[in-house]
């Protein structure tokens, strides 16, 4: 066992945790580094019962933060996901929710000075090549995390963390809809392949035979659902320019429904073998997207809004996300309001 401890910040940010390092603290070999934080997180194990990690994907993610290569940008952040049972980590896609930690982190770590009441941090994700905004409460120059925004997934109320993006489409696939298609038929089953911050593939609960009401718990113990699902991605991979993604975290697969409680429309979805508590942030960007094309499974369920404030139904509440549109109707921009904690500061130490 090392004795040598590596500096991390252990934070919520959204619905997930994870842990936050500085690059410097890492190895640079990707190989190293990776084989380090699968020893942090305990993995593969199902409970990682030897680290960290909290045996879900949702709490075995890594933020890796340094000063930014880009003059547009005040700091790099690289997402990994550690699985939990296999011995992968991923760096094909970002990740939302811990983007919303990834300001105050950045500003716990010095990275970025605060400045006045509310500091914008910008944020090259180095996953899909975008930069997003994290707007940071810093009354007196320090982080606040108090405060009285609630989020569906997690108790209680923090302060508001207000992400916003922008030209993120095709972030991973190249193009919004890679195969040039609102539909596409897959299996017998109508999808929307789509990319806008996030790759997933879109169908209707209903073609599956489900209400789409359905409980992470009760889906996640329908392997024969879940096996039809993953030999859909499987397929779905290839045409969104993904290549083999056997082994690959991306697409999610997302399954629609018309809303239940009040919001746009209502979601289930998996990342892609586990079954989301909640739905991500980009994911939830990328299913408003889907909603505004005709004839798409979405755009056939969904509560449109006036505004361009979309409440995502999901397992445990819903999330808003809001799409800027030009006088046309084109997409320009989204965002959404996250909150995120610092949970612990301090050293962490691997098995290797």
């Amino acid at each position: 066992m090392s004795e040598e401890g590596i500096p991390c910040l252990w934070m919520r940010g959204g619905t997930s945790k994870g842990a936050y390092f500085l690059a410097r603290h890492l190895p640079a070999d990707p190989a190293e580094r990776d084989a380090l934080l699968l020893s942090i997180m305990g993995s593969p194990d199902p409970r990682q019962i030897d680290g960290i990690g909290g045996a879900d994907p949702l709490t075995s993610k890594v933020a890796i933060l340094s000063p930014s290569i880009r003059p547009d940008a005040d700091v790099d952040y690289l997402f990994l996901q550690v699985f939990v049972d296999q011995p992968l980590v991923s760096d094909v896609q970002g990740c939302g929710n811990i983007l919303a930690g990834v300001g105050p982190a950045a500003i716990e770590r010095g990275l970025v000075k605060a400045s006045g009441d509310v500091t914008d941090v910008r944020i090259h994700m180095l996953n899909s090549g975008e930069v997003a905004v994290a707007k940071v409460e810093t009354p007196d120059g320090r982080v606040n995390y108090a405060g009285k925004t609630s989020i569906a997934g997690v108790p209680g109320t923090h302060a508001a963390v207000p992400l916003h993006f922008a030209d993120i489409a095709g972030s991973m696939c190249g193009a919004l809809l890679p195969t040039g298609n609102a539909v596409d038929m897959i299996d017998g089953i109508e999808a929307t392949l789509i990319d806008n911050g996030m790759p997933c593939v879109i169908m209707r609960a209903a073609d599956f035979g489900l209400t789409g009401r359905e409980t992470r718990d009760e889906l996640e113990g329908n392997l024969e659902l879940k096996a039809r699902i993953e030999a859909i991605r499987l397929q779905a991979g290839p045409m969104m320019n993904l290549g083999d993604v056997t082994k690959a975290s991306v697409p999610k697969m997302t399954l629609v429904s018309a809303p239940v409680a009040g919001g746009a429309i209502s979601t289930r979805s998996l990342i892609p073998h586990r079954v989301h508590a909640s739905v991500g942030v980009l994911a939830a960007i990328t299913v408003a997207t889907a909603t505004r094309l005709t004839g798409s499974p979405a755009a056939k369920l969904v509560v449109a809004p006036s505004d361009g404030r979309y409440e995502i139904e999901h397992p445990t509440g819903s999330m808003e996300v809001f799409l800027r549109l030009d006088e046309a109707g084109n997409i320009k921009g989204a965002g959404t309001i996250r909150t995120a904690r610092k949970l612990f500061d301090g050293y962490v130490y691997s098995s290797n």
